[in-house]
């Protein structure tokens, strides 16, 4: 690629939680970035006129599009069913999926977007207060060339970028980083259950367990995560983490051979995951 990022329109699709302050960095760091969304614009605050409301204009204008969205089929609506921005008559040329998805999908993605347009694989991982102050992490998947081209996004974002090779890296990492991540919140959330049991204060277990072999990524944040002591909803960031789950059970296993119930069931029984997040 010989044009500048600088010289490049970056649209983040999908602002919610991460989205937002991930556009805000991008914007910061002084590069050209508009935002898209299916909620009302005064959701967006001060970054409000920088939405695109209507899908064919945000396509027309953005030359990269970043891909936030929560799930496979909010993924499948905004690139070629509802949205449909890969079906406008001017396209964006290169598509980063960050969210957390299968990288069993990126094949059915690749099949149905225009010969032109180069698909990478992006997801991070932190939560809200890390996409704020630009320290997420990145896990890379895609021509060396178009990596190296975006790391000023990516450096804007993000203080870890780990390139890790061919489309489909990213997720693969990421998807057995969420796997683990999970574990670590069932089981700080069974250790609090068990402290107040014990009469243990909280706050108490949760500081020895920094400082110990206890500790993990939830419980040392857990101050600091704004959804820490949230309940199951399918809606919410827990009902993410169950995503996110049935995302490396699908990467590793598949859903081809099992009915809903059976990969529902699977979910559960890896980390008695629904239980354990209420």
């Amino acid at each position: 690629m010989t044009m500048k990022l600088k010289d490049q329109v970056i649209g983040m699709a999908g602002c919610g939680n991460m989205g937002l302050p991930m556009a805000k960095q991008l914007q910061k760091a002084g590069l050209e970035v508009f935002g898209f969304d299916v909620r009302p614009l005064p959701e967006f605050g001060d970054f409000q006129d920088r939405m695109i409301e209507d899908p064919n204009e945000f396509s027309d204008r953005v030359d990269i599009v970043f891909s936030v969205v929560r799930d496979w089929q909010q993924t499948q609506d905004l690139l070629f069913d509802k949205q449909a921005i890969f079906k406008h008559p001017n396209q964006p040329k290169t598509l980063a999926i960050s969210s957390t998805l299968s990288p069993r999908v990126l094949d059915q993605i690749q099949s149905r977007l225009p010969e032109d347009v180069m698909l990478i694989d992006t997801p991070m991982s932190g939560t809200g207060f890390r996409a704020i102050d630009g320290s997420l992490t990145f896990m890379v998947g895609g021509p060396e060339n178009v990596v190296e081209h975006l790391m000023p996004a990516f450096n804007a974002m993000g203080n870890e970028v780990h390139r890790l090779g061919p489309v489909g890296s990213g997720l693969k990492c990421k998807v057995v980083n969420n796997f683990v991540a999970a574990a670590g919140i069932v089981a700080v959330r069974h250790a609090l259950a068990s402290a107040d049991a014990l009469g243990v204060e909280r706050e108490t277990i949760l500081e020895v367990m920094r400082t110990s072999s206890g500790s993990t990524w939830y419980g040392d944040n857990f101050d600091s995560i704004d959804w820490s002591d949230q309940a199951y909803a399918p809606t919410n960031t827990m009902g993410i983490v169950k995503k996110d789950v049935a995302a490396y059970l699908d990467a590793v296993d598949g859903m081809e051979t099992k009915s809903a119930s059976d990969f529902e069931q699977a979910v559960h029984t890896h980390l008695g995951l629904i239980k354990a997040l209420n």
